[in-house]
């Protein structure tokens, strides 16, 4: 899974943080929520600064280890935009943007603007990174040239070679984090993440959990809800995942996703003229597989950047643009260069924003997302297993099926393994919990949301018929005034409603 994209430019952010004491719900309201063991944490209140725009910032305490809370903690960096209607404020907004591994900091700070008026007018927009996560206590495991070696690895391997070498960059990968954060990678998965989102609920201040969640963020909701059912007062999970996947599931259905998003970009190319990948959706596709072929025995060159532009990254540049349907022009102009002068500048542009690579450097964002994934889910025992999987999804989708599946390898050999196997959730005795799906989103199927919205006992699906990763973000007003209101007075609107 990756991060929900948002249109514009990542901003790096350091936090510093301040201590102190800040106003909030009495003790006696939050006591019914306290787990044993857990009270100094529950108890605590952020002290907040200001860090600029508005926006104030501050850390909240949690355990590393949740069986052993009195052992090493991890401050879990915050950030939030306070309501402007002090009188009619519910309360906080709690979000996440999705990954793993994206910042709920950097996401706040972009997108916050873009909740509805009556939301920034009732919340504060919150936003935080979660445990293992750019400035909550990251996983650092891979250098530059590391991560560089790893994205540009090829994922077509033609033979035993090829097989070998991509073997040994997904064990290197592991064997980096095994040596630098051994310790911590048992506890970053998404339950605990969960766990500390009830600390924050009570930190903020909030007797009940109000919270949006993209993507990966929409699982971290449902394990929230799974184990704090009574402790919601409102839940969007937009762009679903199906819980009840096992890890190579996940990967063979999100590169699924990508086949539809590219056939429907494929159709909007094709019918003007001069689009670089024929006249019809059919001759696109074969057209696709043939550059990609060709880019695989001779990789393209990009200006100004030493890296050659591999197979690996053009089709992870291409994967970037179906995120939103406002990068379609840009990925047009991208495969005419690529395919008429071996120029992959755009591609490659495209592929450094998937993984959040910048001015030459990479964010944690992606030793991130790996330990998160890696330790939530039982994974695969040794590389033929693996490579089972791989072939499997290869033949639903042709495109993108090794290219995404053998991205996830590594967990293959992780040192931090569970063996809990998946299992559908069901937050018996919460509220209605709104799910929102995109009928043709690229990297969270829409049937995921359908079966997310099943589980559920209390789940009530909306749609947006249309393209691109997530619905509420694309401002589409039908999807904005039933989200809105439902985060404002509770009330989802009928189960099934389709935006179109």
């Amino acid at each position: 899974m990756r991060a929900a994209k948002t249109i514009g430019a990542t901003i790096a952010l350091t936090l510093a943080v301040a201590t102190g004491c800040d106003g909030g719900s009495d003790d006696t309201t939050m006591a019914s929520h306290v787990p044993e063991g857990l009270g100094s944490f529950y108890d605590q209140r952020p002290g907040w600064r200001d860090c600029g725009g508005g926006f104030q910032c501050a850390t909240v305490q949690v355990p590393l280890d949740y069986t052993k809370p009195e052992s090493e903690k991890i401050g879990i960096s915050v950030i939030r935009l306070p309501a402007r209607d002090k009188s009619g404020r519910i309360g906080s907004l709690l979000t996440n943007p999705g990954g793993p591994g994206g910042s709920g900091i950097e996401f706040v700070r972009q997108a916050a603007a873009a909740f509805g008026d009556d939301l920034r007018a009732r919340f504060d927009i919150v936003g935080f990174d979660p445990r293992g996560v750019g400035e909550s206590g990251p996983v650092r495991c891979n250098t530059t040239a590391e991560l560089d070696r790893f994205f540009a690895t090829d994922t077509s391997p033609d033979d035993a070679a090829e097989r070998e070498t991509l073997a040994t960059r997904g064990e290197q990968f592991a064997d980096n984090c095994e040596a630098k954060e051994k310790s911590t990678l048992p506890h970053v998965g998404t339950a605990d993440a969960a766990r500390d989102m009830d600390v924050l609920r009570a930190a903020l201040g909030d007797d009940k959990l109000t919270y949006y969640g993209a993507s990966y963020g929409t699982y971290l909701g449902a394990f929230y809800a799974e184990q704090f059912p009574k402790n919601i007062r409102a839940l969007v999970l937009d762009g679903a995942v199906d819980p009840r996947l096992s890890s190579t599931e996940i990967l063979a259905e999100q590169a699924k996703g990508f086949e539809t998003a590219f056939r429907a970009f494929a159709e909007n190319c094709t019918a003007s003229a001069g689009c670089p990948l024929g006249d019809s959706p059919d001759a696109a596709a074969k057209n696709l597989e043939k550059f990609l072929a060709e880019t695989d025995e001779k990789p393209l060159t990009a200006r100004g950047d030493s890296r050659e532009v591999t197979e690996s990254l053009a089709t992870m540049g291409i994967a970037t643009a179906l995120y939103a349907k406002e990068y379609w022009p840009t990925l047009r102009q991208g495969l005419a260069q690529a395919m008429q002068r071996r120029d992959g500048t755009v591609l490659l542009t495209l592929a450094d924003q998937m993984v959040d690579r910048k001015n030459g450097s990479y964010s944690n964002q992606t030793d991130a997302n790996m330990a998160v994934n890696c330790v939530d889910k039982p994974n695969p025992p040794d590389f033929p297993s693996y490579a089972k999987a791989v072939a499997e999804a290869e033949k639903s989708a042709p495109l993108f099926g090794e290219f995404v599946v053998w991205g996830g390898l590594p967990c293959v050999y992780w040192p931090a393994q569970t063996d809990k196997a998946p299992a559908p959730v069901t937050a018996t005795g919460a509220p209605p919990i709104l799910v929102i799906g995109t009928t043709r989103d690229p990297a969270t199927p829409y049937e995921w949301s359908e079966r997310l919205a099943d589980q559920l006992r209390s789940g009530v699906l909306l749609t947006l018929d249309g393209d691109g990763h997530t619905a509420y973000l694309q401002a589409d007003p039908c999807i904005s005034r039933a989200t809105d209101r439902y985060l404002v007075t509770t009330e989802p609107p009928k189960n099934g409603t389709v935006c179109r």
